[in-house]
């Protein structure tokens, strides 16, 4: 395929729409006009003959010879009279020489005639005789006998009116064709500019600097597209410091344990003991070793669910006390000191197996940092809808702490970091559901509402 500019494109659709217009006019025009000059020709002909019969038919309105458009010669009509088998000359007219070997054929027309008139046309040495029979009636010394006028027109005039009219169809044309110039330069320069623009746009965008905006005062269109640009460059603007934000917490998250466990193994290897015994000391490096390893799954995990679509996640039925009861097994160990309290137990809906276990996981890890006695575990189904429910009876949350509470990396009142509440907020989405946390009744409510799909 041929690569082209935009400019080059233009002038080539509009050179090939005036080609594609010049021969649709050279093989459907001559067609056409053709078929309505010859119409023509026989009504000048049927004027003529008319004018010759009856001399006073108000039928017959003769043309004004300063205002013809071709030679008025060319429209000459001749007749001849034909009556019991000798033909003679229309009055003031002479037979044509060149006609005299097509008589034979023309009465033969006149004689096989049933209706009154009749048009006939023939060719003669490379040219068209076209011609009118109409039979009259003739009374000779009291006889009645058929009679015959024949009144001819070679197709000079036609074909001169064709090429006449030809002729100014190809200074139109020309005419046409030259002023259309003008626009199409104008389309050229009216589109180049803001493409131009756009373009240096995108180039330094490719460079990772998008500082710049964008915006386009003119067309709708393209106004509309520098909208859509300028939302792409803030995306793009939101993305890159969302990057770097999650690199600067991510590397800060794993500094810390690795630090750790740099300095207690190099203590151990030096025969320094940070804690009391080597099992104390080792103790230690096995738990910053289990929260770095935390940590890098979290990271993993979270960068995966951003790389997910809705229409990619596994959807089966689910059972909401199976996922709940096992969950509350599990957590009830490390901290035997809290009521666990599972409600809701028979509620069925659609959602990713691993998925909605790891939302409720985390969402159970988090509270059992802030629970003073009672974690509760519960699913409210309403419409289409089902709302999984874990609240704990701990300490407020301010109204400035619940719009960043599912924001990646945001810092508890405790001081911790973390993905959890992060990761909540994304599974939730995947599902095509909402989140949020309330203050109800003295406890900490986090609810995420999913489509029940059953």
């Amino acid at each position: 395929m041929i690569r082209m500019n935009l400019t080059r494109r233009i002038w080539l659709s509009f050179l090939s729409l005036l080609v594609l217009v010049g021969l649709s006019m050279i093989i459907i025009y001559p067609i056409s006009i053709q078929g309505t000059l010859t119409e023509e020709t026989y009504r000048i002909i049927e004027q003529q003959q008319r004018q010759l019969v009856n001399p006073f038919s108000e039928q017959f309105s003769p043309p004004d010879p300063d205002d013809a458009l071709i030679d008025p010669s060319s429209r000459a009509v001749g007749h001849i009279f034909f009556a019991d088998q000798v033909a003679a000359p229309g009055v003031g007219d002479e037979v044509p020489e060149e006609l005299e070997e097509a008589y034979q054929e023309m009465f033969e027309r006149a004689l096989a005639q049933e209706s009154e008139t009749g048009r006939y046309e023939f060719t003669y040495q490379d040219s068209t005789v076209f011609y009118i029979v109409t039979r009259i009636d003739a009374s000779e010394d009291g006889e009645v006998e058929e009679a015959y006028y024949i009144s001819f027109m070679w197709d000079a005039y036609r074909d001169s009116m064709v090429n006449q009219l030809w002729e100014n169809l190809v200074y139109l044309m020309l005419i046409t064709s030259a002023l259309s110039l003008l626009p199409v330069m104008w389309l050229t320069r009216y589109l180049r500019k803001p493409l131009r623009l756009l373009g240096n746009h995108f180039e330094q965008i490719a460079k990772r600097n998008w500082k710049e905006p964008f915006h386009w005062e003119g067309d709708e269109d393209f106004q509309k597209l520098s909208d859509q640009f300028e939302l792409m460059r803030q995306n793009l603007i939101r993305y890159d410091s969302a990057q770097k934000t999650f690199m600067q917490h991510a590397s800060h998250e794993l500094k810390t344990p690795i630090t750790v466990v740099k300095t207690y193994a190099q203590s151990v290897k030096d025969g320094v003991l940070p804690k009391n015994t080597v099992e104390e000391s080792m103790d230690v490096i096995l738990q910053e070793s289990d929260r770095m390893d935390k940590r890098v799954k979290d990271m993993l995990y979270f960068t995966k669910l951003g790389n997910l679509k809705k229409d990619t996640i596994n959807l089966e039925a689910l059972s909401f006390g199976a996922l709940a009861y096992e969950l509350e097994e599990r957590y009830r160990l490390q901290r035997d000191d809290l009521d666990f309290i599972v409600e809701g137990a028979a509620i069925r809906f659609q959602g990713d197996p691993d998925h909605i276990q790891i939302l409720l996981e985390n969402l159970i890890e988090n509270a059992l940092r802030y629970a003073k006695s009672t974690i509760w575990i519960r699913a409210e189904e309403a419409d289409q809808y089902v709302t999984l429910i874990v609240e704990n009876d701990g300490k407020a949350i301010s109204e400035e702490d619940m719009e960043t509470m599912f924001e990646p990396f945001r810092k508890g009142n405790k001081g911790q970091f973390g993905l959890g509440l992060a990761i909540v907020k994304q599974i939730t989405e995947l599902h095509r559901g909402h989140h949020g946390v309330f203050n109800v009744n003295g406890r900490v409510s986090f609810q995420m509402t999913l489509p029940r799909r059953t």
